[in-house]
């Protein structure tokens, strides 16, 4: 019995010094698999593991089905988890909604990543005033610097088509914010939607001798479809730009965007805190300020829009 009791106390020990503790569970609810939201999810992991928390992951991904989405934040409710996560503005939403009508004993505190507007989208009521369970990272668009860019790579630009799912919160904004610029830049908003991936390629098709070139926005559904837009770009001469730098890598034009495994990364650093009892109403909603220039110049001699020096001086990465 005295052994037992030895054996039990040495165990009690090390449960409290963390020793044997299981680490936190964190469910996260991905709206699709496209690169950048993939970088997001992996950077977000990598700072909780590079910072020590050693938390087990319920990775649960929609597949840009808005219901899926929906099922998936009423799923996550029920797993208890330490902490619940959505990657991309739908996955948010959804997520949201399950928790506001989830009993007091299942609330949970939540992080959202790769929004764009999370007021706008029904997420917090103000950046600076989060609500009790929600904050998170917001990838709202330096939009002017964005269509910098663009005119400088292309500045005989008229008419400048964006594709975009209409049903994407982020997507509305996006579009609403070039519109509202476009002209300080000389030139006319050219729109085409696509509601599900299956549509993409009909959608950009459907830009073909209506505009000089096309900018794609974080758009989820666009952006998991992009090698659709791309064939079209390349077989019409019409160079295809993107607000994120991963789209380069896979055959965009250009891209002045953000790093999304560095915005996962920022990511993680609110969830440890969290983890470490902070409110989420203590965190005010962050930004992500880092941009980068990145060119793919095969894409570029393919769509027939070769880059302007000036720029592929400045570039943080070129593809060739």
């Amino acid at each position: 019995m005295k052994k037992l009791l030895m054996i039990l106390s040495v165990s009690a020990i090390l449960l409290g010094s963390g020793a044997l503790a299981a680490g936190p569970m964190i469910s996260v609810n991905q709206f699709v698999e496209h690169p950048a939201l993939d970088a997001v999810l992996k950077g977000f992991q990598d700072y909780l593991k590079d910072n020590g928390v050693n938390a087990e992951f319920k990775v649960h991904n929609a597949q840009a089905n808005m219901g899926t989405a929906t099922q998936i934040g009423q799923q996550m409710i029920g797993e208890k988890s330490d902490l619940l996560v959505a990657i991309a503005t739908p996955s948010a939403q959804a997520t949201v909604q399950a928790l506001s009508k989830a009993p007091a004993d299942l609330k949970r505190p939540m992080l959202f990543t790769a929004v764009t507007d999370p007021v706008a989208a029904g997420l917090v009521e103000a950046i600076d005033k989060p609500s009790e369970f929600v904050t998170g990272v917001s990838d709202l668009l330096p939009t002017e610097k964005h269509l910098e860019m663009i005119t400088t790579y292309k500045p005989d630009i008229k008419k400048l088509a964006i594709l975009y799912n209409a049903g994407e919160a982020n997507s509305k904004a996006i579009v609403a914010a070039v519109k509202e610029l476009s002209s300080k830049f000389g030139f006319t908003v050219v729109e085409a939607t696509a509601p599900k991936t299956a549509d993409v390629y009909a959608a950009a098709k459907s830009l073909v001798g209506r505009c000089d070139a096309v900018f794609i926005p974080t758009d989820n559904t666009i952006v998991a479809a992009l090698e659709s837009v791309i064939k079209v770009g390349t077989q019409n001469k019409l160079p295809i730009f993107a607000a994120d730098v991963d789209s380069v890598a896979r055959g965009a034009v250009a891209a002045m965007g953000f790093d999304y495994y560095k915005h996962g990364y920022q990511t993680g650093a609110m969830a440890k805190k969290i983890l470490e009892g902070a409110a989420p109403s203590s965190l005010p909603v962050e930004f992500q300020q880092e941009l980068q220039l990145q060119i793919n110049l095969k894409a570029a001699a393919a769509m027939g829009a070769p880059p302007p020096e000036e720029l592929v001086k400045q570039a943080a990465k070129i593809y060739e």
